[in-house]
């Protein structure tokens, strides 16, 4: 996988063994939206290839085991100016009233992407097992640092929108490895854009570990939950004019009445966690 993603010319800088028994990270250099929506699509293919000819399978489902962490697909975003090259989110930390080394431009675009976070879940994370990842602990011995709140902060990965130490970007961490990149590039791209034509604020970044906040303190905070499972996700997604705006009426309906059967069909399976609950119970 190393050498095929270098020679294809993608510069990987960093290969890293993940929390999970043989779960790995490949991070590989930025490029335009477009280009690295289609090396997303092609890595995951070649990732299936490779571990075939050796007798394996690689997946990257959101969450193959309850009792390990889930596969992310986190997206990290900043906008440059195409003539100067100059990226526009970035900026000197201590010029940063919020001191994360953004500018205001990428301050607004995150309150975009915020102001319709519930919405976009819906394309970052778009299958039922995607909303199993998205947990604070579930059934696992320690935090799964996947987000459940509609929130932003600084090197923090109890947010869903995090700005690294380095700054000059944020990472959308809801999307998952089943995520279909182009539409959620689109959406998400979308309303960053209509954060800061409207020059919104999302506010002070959250800092502290928000899995740990009472449900009064998130209240007080003004902190959403992202959707915890994959009806709700739709529901939110159906109920945003921003989507029918952004991708028409026929793209949209057409991927609510898809995701709508597919939670019907799940919802209408029954599973062996229920067998073996309620068969000798009732």
């Amino acid at each position: 996988m190393s050498t095929t993603i270098n020679e294809l010319g993608w510069d990987l800088y960093s290969l890293d063994h993940e929390d999970a028994n043989g779960q790995f990270e490949f991070d590989f250099m930025y490029s335009d939206a477009l280009t690295m929506c289609d090396r997303f699509i092609f890595f995951r293919l070649m990732a299936k290839e490779y571990a075939k000819q050796e007798g394996l399978m690689a997946t990257l489902m959101p969450k193959p085991f309850s009792n390990k962490t889930g596969n992310g697909a986190h997206f990290n975003m900043s906008i440059y100016d195409k003539e100067s090259g100059e990226n526009l989110f970035a900026c000197d930390p201590e010029k940063d009233p919020k001191g994360l080394g953004l500018t205001p431009l990428g301050y607004s675009f995150i309150a975009g992407v915020i102001k319709h976070g519930r919405a976009l879940c819906a394309v970052f994370a778009p299958t039922v097992n995607s909303y199993k990842r998205l947990i604070r602990q579930g059934d696992m011995a320690y935090f799964s640092w996947a987000p459940v709140f509609n929130s932003f902060g600084s090197n923090n990965r109890t947010n869903s929108i995090r700005v690294p130490m380095n700054g000059g970007r944020c990472e959308s961490r809801n999307a998952d490895g089943a995520v279909n990149p182009y539409l959620a590039a689109t959406l998400v791209l979308a309303a960053g854009l209509e954060g800061i034509k409207e020059g919104l604020d999302p506010g002070d970044p959250q800092e502290d570990n928000l899995y740990e906040l009472s449900e009064q303190q998130r209240k007080d905070r003004g902190i959403e939950f992202l959707p915890q499972n994959l009806a709700e996700a739709v529901k939110a997604f159906a109920d945003d004019p921003f989507i029918e705006k952004t991708l028409g009426k026929e793209l949209r309906d057409e991927f609510i009445r898809y995701k709508q059967n597919e939670w019907d069909s799940y919802h209408q399976s029954v599973s062996e966690w229920e067998i073996e609950r309620y068969s000798h119970l009732f």
